[in-house]
């Protein structure tokens, strides 16, 4: 009876254990934890006889203050080209910075939700025009989730809920701003992306 009860002992410590060791396997944040992401494109488009390109990459990093509390910031570059038949050419490039702070609902699990408040500078110049230069100015408040597929891989999905953007349309006299504001999840753009956590 003895051997019986130190065997299920036995096998209930090592049971606990392997759960112990599986759960922290999959992932999780904690303070102090630092995470990457970020955005990269290159895209291109025909509509009849103009053609277009873009390219855009933007890293991201995150730092945890408490269990619950990230913030971060990022920065980026972007470009994009067009072209006609006739040599008619348009070629943008700019830059982009940007601090969010985030609230993460069970942040040591595999699986959490967060809520995110991030305010956006960019600036992009015609390289062909010397004259042109616009800027836009955001805020936005959006909710995202977070699965651990690893103990440092996570997948990233993320949608806005409210925002607005201020935008100076090259600033030129004569030329109004362009105001924006937006309520609501739009589901058809939701953003999918993987983190590293460190």
């Amino acid at each position: 009876m003895k051997k019986v009860l130190l065997s299920a002992v036995a096998l209930l410590a090592f049971g606990f254990a392997n759960a112990q060791e599986e759960e922290k396997a999959n992932g999780g944040f904690a303070k102090g934890d630092v995470f990457v992401t970020g955005a990269f494109t290159l895209g291109s488009e025909k509509t009849g006889d103009v053609k277009s390109s873009s390219f855009e990459i933007a890293p991201q990093v995150g730092y945890f203050l408490t269990e619950n509390i990230a913030i971060g910031g990022k920065l980026g570059y972007m470009s994009s080209k067009a072209e006609n038949s006739f040599g008619d050419t348009e070629d943008m490039a700019g830059f982009a910075v940007g601090a969010f702070g985030r609230y993460y609902f069970t942040p040591a699990s595999q699986f959490s939700l967060f809520a995110q408040l991030g305010v956006d500078y960019s600036s992009m110049e015609d390289k062909l025009a010397t004259d042109y230069k616009e800027s836009e100015f955001g805020l936005g408040l959006g909710a995202g989730l977070n699965y651990f597929v690893s103990s440092n891989f996570s997948i990233e999905a993320g949608v806005a809920v409210l925002g607005y953007s201020s935008n100076d349309n090259g600033g030129a006299s004569g030329v109004d701003s362009t105001n924006s504001f937006s309520f609501g999840g739009d589901w058809r753009a939701v953003t999918f992306g993987v983190n590293y956590k460190f």
